[in-house]
């Protein structure tokens, strides 16, 4: 039985990637500037809640947040979700 070496193999394997093209570098550029951050310490800071989820809205502009903010004594905790601008 032939058994080819492990370099040639390697080798031969490569050679098919050539032909794979990474995304674009703009790809992610729009991927940062759509950032939530700020705004979700904003709102976690206001409530005084905890971060649930934060993501941007489809306008580009504002970001959609929800935040479990606690209740008043035996109350229990509720869900807020706030749009807020980035």
């Amino acid at each position: 039985m032939a058994r080819l070496p492990i370099p040639a193999i390697m080798i031969a394997g490569l050679a098919g990637l050539t032909a794979f093209k990474p995304a674009a570098a703009t790809d992610y550029l729009i991927l940062a500037a759509a950032d939530c951050g700020a705004a979700a310490a904003r709102v976690v800071s206001e409530t005084g809640g905890q971060l649930l989820s934060a993501q941007p809205a489809s306008d580009g502009q504002t970001c959609i947040v929800t935040v479990l903010v606690q209740g008043d004594g035996s109350e229990r905790p509720r869900k807020v979700t706030v749009r807020v601008p980035m």
